[in-house]
């Protein structure tokens, strides 16, 4: 099926909203503040970031039917798996909004939102304004996200975990977990067990993967980090990964992760 197939076939569904940009620009989203009514009920609400093909959303609402999850992403034709899914499962606790992350406090209302989830999203290692989890993108999310929520990254780079480690030191931010390996650090549980496509991806060349939790500060001042990051060494390279041009002779994929990191909390 090709994309405009699958925007079309899309455009069915009942749990599926793909937005025209403009419109919500200058008005807001008809569901903000009221996306209880769509669920029907008054559960929490976690909303997943650059969500691709929807598998951590899915998986998180087969395992917990008393959340709310809501999957985002730009690439409609990815999000196609995940919401066809869902439909096909019957499930009743899962939403997909096809928009700009940047749009988002069109789409949810102050406190509407109690955790966030940002899977393996590009580190986006020349532009900090456009990091998930950089200071940009933070005062946005204070827009929606309650004050007791987190913010769960899981990624497979070297430099954007040594960044969110670096913006929360620099911003006073404690995490609530942190870890350089998560699979070396025993049981993930139900959730952090979730592989994902390019989770799988990263495993299979040898990538550990990396997870931190963290709680906004409440309405302080965030402070980008003054310092300088080693880039990553690899890069995706249509199914597979490989070394960058500027990576050095015999340099392994990983090996700028640091030993010190800490361990789950």
């Amino acid at each position: 099926m090709n994309k405009l197939a699958k925007f079309a076939d899309m455009a069915t569904y009942p749990h599926v909203f793909q937005a025209n940009f403009e419109d919500v620009r200058e008005k807001d989203f008809d569901l903000k503040g009221n996306w209880a009514s769509f669920f029907g009920n008054k559960n929490p609400i976690v909303v997943e970031l650059g969500c691709g093909k929807g598998e951590y959303a899915v998986s998180l609402a087969r395992q917990f039917p008393d959340v709310n999850y809501i999957g985002v992403d730009i690439k409609g034709a990815r999000m196609h798996t995940g919401a066809t899914q869902a439909l096909n499962e019957g499930f009743k606790n899962i939403a997909f909004i096809r928009t700009h992350i940047e749009l988002l406090d069109h789409f949810f209302s102050q406190d509407e939102i109690s955790e966030i989830w940002v899977t393996f999203p590009d580190p986006q290692m020349k532009k900090a304004r456009k990091r998930l989890v950089g200071t940009t993108m933070l005062r946005l999310y204070r827009k929606f996200l309650r004050h007791d929520g987190f913010i769960n990254l899981k990624t497979d780079s070297p430099f954007l975990f040594e960044y969110t480690k670096a913006m929360m030191e620099t911003n006073s931010i404690r995490p609530a977990a942190c870890t350089a390996d998560l699979y070396a650090d025993g049981d993930q549980g139900p959730t952090l067990g979730i592989k994902t496509y390019y989770e799988e991806r990263w495993l299979s060349v040898g990538l550990p993967i990396k997870y931190i939790r963290f709680n906004l500060p409440a309405e302080t001042e965030l402070h980008e980090p003054d310092i300088k990051i080693d880039e990553d060494n690899y890069h995706n390279v249509g199914q597979g990964v490989q070394l960058r041009k500027s990576a050095s002779p015999g340099q392994k994929f990983g090996e700028s992760i640091p030993s010190s990191a800490n361990k789950l909390s």
